[in-house]
């Protein structure tokens, strides 16, 4: 979870993104920053996000977040 949140905090300088349940609602990561996203955890934690997880529910946070990598992990 500690990598998770050194790439949202490189992603959104100055956001609480530990705290944050709103990311996308409130627009604080936008499409751009998605795909940046996507491709850091893709690196960093070796799995591959289809298009069917890119849903708001899964980046609204960044337990959301952890959640989704913890079960693609298990899915490999």
């Amino acid at each position: 979870m500690d990598e998770l949140l050194e790439i949202l905090e490189d992603l959104l300088p100055g956001e609480d993104v530990e705290n944050c349940t709103t990311l996308i609602d409130d627009h604080i990561l936008d499409s751009f920053g998605i795909l940046s996203l996507v491709s850091e955890i893709e690196d960093n934690f070796e799995v591959e996000i289809s298009p069917a997880e890119l849903i708001p529910e899964n980046f609204n946070s960044a337990a959301a977040l952890w959640d989704l990598i913890c079960r693609l992990k298990e899915e490999e």
